[in-house]
């Protein structure tokens, strides 16, 4: 078995980059590859190429646009969660960046063709949605051709399923996974459910239910009654309002103020609309805190007496690893980024995917970058284009290496 040094792989890489930079083609499309007849298909211009929009054979919407000159390669988009209680679309929000670059457009920009899906449901749909991403590339090579490297990049539940694709498919040359849930799925959803617990014991009686069953009038009254009365119950008790953060241990910029209000909302939103779909899928409640000690409040023994404890189904602890959790087993290269500071899905994810990447490739098909901010999936457009230029060099590096494909997991 080849092994390699540091000096080795900079050379690699630097030899990558002349590859990336001095032979790579331009592909221009021709009549019939721009007029594909694709059943109940519309076909819009854009200022760079074409958008092709239809409905895939899973029931998922589809969204693909191919610049004028094309270089030959495929970026597909992998979205994150959407709330069940909504109509089933491409979430066009998740395409349009903070600063309004749209991203479809950044990609075509580049060169590259892009591509993305509904997927066929919202909620968590990780292993729906890595098939209808699958459907999704073999519709775009049936309408054009086969790309000369497909790059996946997904955001959040996207950043999972983007993950598990790699682990999971041969379809894809590489990929970028952003601020997504892949070291532990069931400490994801412990961290969404102690921080209810908390914030039930802290503002007893502010939402109706519990962390494992939703009630229907909280869901639909979220926005005009309940967001309302949670921002009136922590700015009228602040003190117990920093007591939830510590005792979550749930991130806030010590900067800004403000950021403890958008963490309580944000994470309280995901038990909200997330809590019942995940349990009708796993078949149970995931969530346990009986062998749980908090710490941070003003009185912690008081608290973890008083605190409400909720015992998991293990079957449903079972489907959740089995449809959630990533085994750290990649076949081709993956670049994660996080921000230090993500009040949703916490940076701790990138350490714990680490330490089930394959040991012996692990730095050739696994490197992680995070971002020195608070928020979720809250990174700039310099930032994600850095992102992808080294997942791209990456791929190039691993491809010259030639390397044997990893046996098993680290586990």
């Amino acid at each position: 078995m080849r092994h390699f040094n540091r000096h080795s792989l900079l050379l690699l890489f630097v030899g990558s980059l002349f590859i990336v930079f001095s032979c790579s083609t331009e592909t221009p499309l021709s009549t019939s590859e721009t007029t594909p007849s694709q059943p109940n298909q519309k076909i819009l211009q854009t200022s760079n190429g074409r958008c092709y929009e239809g409905e895939l054979k899973t029931g998922a919407l589809y969204k693909i646009c191919v610049p004028e000159e094309w270089n030959g390669e495929l970026v597909v988009f992998a979205h994150g969660y959407v709330d069940p209680t909504q109509p089933v679309a491409i979430p066009e929000s998740q395409l349009t960046l903070s600063d309004g670059t749209y991203i479809p457009d950044m990609i075509t920009d580049m060169g590259y063709a892009f591509a993305t899906t509904s997927y066929r449901a919202n909620g968590f749909v990780v292993q729906e949605g890595i098939i209808d991403l699958v459907e999704l590339v073999f519709l775009f090579k049936k309408m054009f051709q086969e790309p000369e490297h497909t790059y996946l990049v997904g955001a959040s539940e996207g950043g999972l399923i983007t993950v598990k694709s790699l682990e999971m498919k041969k379809i894809y040359s590489g990929g970028l996974a952003l601020c997504g849930p892949i070291g532990d799925f069931t400490r994801q959803v412990n961290y969404v459910g102690d921080f209810r617990v908390l914030f039930d014991y802290f503002f007893p009686g502010v939402l109706p239910g519990s962390p494992i069953n939703i009630p229907e009038e909280l869901i639909a009254n979220w926005d005009e009654v309940y967001v309302p009365k949670i921002l009136s119950a922590i700015s009228t008790y602040p003190d117990r309002a920093e007591q939830l953060i510590r005792c979550a241990k749930a991130p806030v910029d010590p900067n800004d103020p403000s950021t403890i209000a958008r963490t309580v909302l944000g994470v309280l939103w995901y038990n909200v609309f997330a809590t019942n779909d995940l349990v009708a899928r796993v078949g149970g409640n995931p969530f346990d805190n009986t062998d749980r000690r908090y710490r941070g409040s003003a009185n912690d023994a008081y608290l973890n007496k008083n605190v409400k404890r909720y015992s998991a189904d293990a079957q449903a602890l079972d489907n959740v690893h089995r449809m959630f959790d990533t085994t750290g087993d990649l076949n081709v290269p993956v670049l994660t980024m996080h921000t230090v500071g993500d009040q949703i899905v916490p940076a701790w994810h990138e350490r714990l995917y680490r330490q089930k990447v394959f040991p012996e490739h692990g730095r050739i098909y696994y490197d992680n970058i995070f971002v020195m901010r608070y928020g979720h999936c809250n990174f700039t457009k310099e930032e994600l284009l850095d992102g992808f230029e080294k997942m791209v060099l990456k791929v190039k590096a691993f491809e010259m290496l030639k390397l044997p494909e990893p046996t098993l997991a680290a586990q």
